[in-house]
């Protein structure tokens, strides 16, 4: 079935955090998302799929009787629209590092299970990574990536060109160390025409118990 690749707005926020919540051990609240959104509009995506069963109306929100609505299921946007994976990013704006170039930072990229080894994770990274060099002015990108994501690594320093600046020990909260990761932006080089008829595959097995996590 076919995938949208598009931006994110404040509507998608609630399924966002269900994909996170889904498959990442690091977990944000709402606001942290609709920070991002809010803040740089135009730098996350969401990946969105049609189903053929659509679901009805009723299954997807409940109102309470003073006209407001409660989302039922966290999977669907829409009927029939079910997100199945994002990207959030940002420009840096920590207020100690503001003698460095522009740069943007990718928070977290999450793809649900069942949608894996479509491509669709580097879709949305090099959406971000351009939007981020076009619209914001980003000299460059950050993320960081546990030592143990093979399958984010594959994506992260063999596909994308990412170079491992240094390990960062015990940057997760179980202790695990991090590989800290930077990605000079070419705008020539980011643009999506480059990519439009290339076949995007995973060529490393996904052994579907770690997510893309960046943080």
């Amino acid at each position: 079935m076919p995938v949208t690749i598009r931006r994110a707005t404040i509507d998608d926020i609630i399924c966002m955090q269900n994909a996170n919540l889904h498959n990442l051990p690091e977990n944000y609240m709402l606001k942290y998302y609709m920070y991002h959104i809010l803040s740089w509009p135009e730098g996350s995506f969401v990946a969105t799929t049609r189903d053929v069963d659509e679901p009805q109306m009723d299954q997807l929100s409940l109102e309470d009787g003073k006209g407001q609505e409660t989302k039922l299921d966290p999977n669907y946007l829409a009927p029939g629209e079910k997100l199945v994976g994002y990207v959030l990013a940002k420009m840096n704006d920590d207020p100690d590092q503001q003698d460095q170039a522009p740069n943007g930072h990718i928070t977290s990229l999450s793809v649900m299970r069942t949608y894996r080894r479509m491509g669709i994770a580097e879709k949305l990274m090099r959406q971000a990574l351009f939007a981020l060099r076009e619209v914001y002015g980003a000299q460059f990108v950050s993320l960081h990536v546990r030592q143990s994501n093979r399958a984010a690594l594959h994506l992260y320093a063999d596909t994308l060109e990412f170079e491992v600046l240094s390990v960062e020990k015990s940057y997760y909260q179980d202790g695990e160390d991090a590989y800290a990761m930077k990605k000079v932006l070419k705008l020539d080089e980011l643009h999506p025409k480059n990519f439009a008829n290339r076949k995007m595959a995973e060529k490393l097995e996904d052994d579907f118990e770690s997510d893309l996590l960046v943080v």
